[in-house]
């Protein structure tokens, strides 16, 4: 797989760019500031629907303007396909592919596969628990695009779950919306069987959507432990070994609401390993899920938020028998991020295909023996697209095409 064209119209710093892409290496280098993030983050937008550098659509919109066009003529084996994304932020995303209309934007997602390093990976080993979610969840749906839809539903039961339980804890605690205030006599007796027996209702779609999810996600981390391994030990071989693990809200050794605020996992006490959740205990992920949010009810009206589901697990990254957290160097925990991209690209590519690979300001961050085991493992890959600030960022093992990139503008050198 590879990109043979890119079309940017009023994407962040550009009114309008049209770029040639061949399969090999290609270096953007430029100062920073002057839209190189900008022309790899657009194609990695293309691939995932979200950008590694922001959490909402506006920023990626050019000042002034109210949409962006991302265009990409995506070579694959024998074919190829133009794909197109109209971004409106506060509005519906709409996509074209080969110029014909689809009915949902993530309808084109999986047509452009992309392994994305950037400095911001360094948040994989170091970071919330949020964003290693985030990491298998992008995975799970460049390997197998329905799953967008899955991760889709799951979000939006549990936005109504979790607004459901707010309400209930206002209620409790005698806080009281505009709205409510006309029946305030009669909503503590008869709204509370109202939001036990609606709870019930949502408890069936989070269990059912998070049990998929989960599931997915426990065999994802199945298929990575070893490669994973492999490419931390090219990387760092002096280090002792990486290890991957899964923590789930689905342990009873716990309090769920010990974990800080919703979206974050609780302590380290009860947690399961992979293992233990791909074991067969006589029920399944769903069931364990429903009767773990009956055991954590209480907790959850008293706080007004969802104790239990894939929106609060973690994948646990370990050095040996400690925790990369905490315990990994700075160099250990970029070679520990590395690794988890690496892996990513392998498992994509035994899938079918080589994504396109982009490294975005990466080889600045490492030291120059990391710099040059990154270089050796990447670059037999098909396409290799490179931001740098100068020249000699890029390593002599991946010199190719050069486009620099100054003042808005991007010119083809070599």
């Amino acid at each position: 797989m590879h990109v043979a064209h890119l079309s940017l119209t009023d994407f962040r710093s550009y009114a309008s760019v049209e770029l040639g892409l061949e399969p090999g290496v290609t270096a953007f280098v430029g100062p920073n500031g002057q839209g190189k993030t900008n022309l790899v983050e657009a194609l990695g937008y293309v691939a995932t629907h979200a950008s590694h550098r922001v959490a909402s659509d506006a920023p990626l919109v050019r000042q002034g303007a109210s949409r962006a066009i991302v265009r990409c003529v995506v070579h694959r084996d024998d074919r190829r396909a133009l794909v197109e994304l109209e971004i409106n932020p506060g509005r519906a995303n709409r996509a074209r592919l080969n110029r014909s209309p689809v009915s949902r934007a993530r309808d084109v997602v999986g047509l452009l596969r992309t392994v994305l390093f950037a400095p911001e990976d360094l948040a994989l080993s170091k970071g919330d628990p949020s964003e290693r979610r985030r990491f298998l969840d992008d995975l799970l749906v460049a390997r197998a695009p329905r799953f967008a839809g899955v991760r889709a539903d799951y979000d939006r039961v549990l936005k109504q779950r979790s607004a459901l339980l707010r309400t209930a804890a206002q209620a409790r605690r005698g806080g009281r919306s505009a709205r409510r205030q006309e029946k305030d006599s009669g909503f503590a007796a008869a709204g509370a069987g109202d939001v036990l027996g609606t709870l019930e209702v949502w408890d069936a779609h989070l269990a059912r959507h998070g049990a998929e999810l989960l599931r997915a996600r426990i065999e994802l981390i199945e298929a990575l432990r070893p490669l994973v391994a492999g490419s931390y030990a090219a990387l760092a071989p002096s280090s002792a070994p990486a290890t991957l693990s899964y923590r789930s809200t689905l342990s009873t050794g716990g309090d769920p609401g010990e974990g800080g605020p919703e979206g974050e996992v609780p302590g380290e006490r009860g947690s399961f390993d992979t293992q233990t959740l791909s074991t067969d205990l006589g029920k399944t992920l769903e069931e364990r899920l429903r009767e773990r949010l009956l055991e954590v009810r209480t907790a959850e009206l008293e706080r007004g938020v969802t104790l239990v589901g894939p929106h609060r697990d973690d994948l646990i990254l370990g050095l040996g028998d400690l925790p990369a957290r905490g315990y990994a160097s700075h160099g250990e925990s970029w070679s520990f991020a590395l690794a988890l991209r690496l892996a990513a690209y392998d498992l994509l590519r035994a899938d079918g295909g080589d994504p396109v690979l982009i490294l975005d300001d990466v080889f600045a961050e490492l030291d120059s023996q990391r710099r040059r085991r990154l270089a050796g493992i990447v670059a037999p890959a098909e396409q290799v697209l490179i931001t740098a600030a100068v020249p000699d960022d890029v390593p002599q093992e991946l010199a190719g095409g050069r486009y620099d990139v100054a003042e808005g503008g991007v010119t083809r050198v070599r």
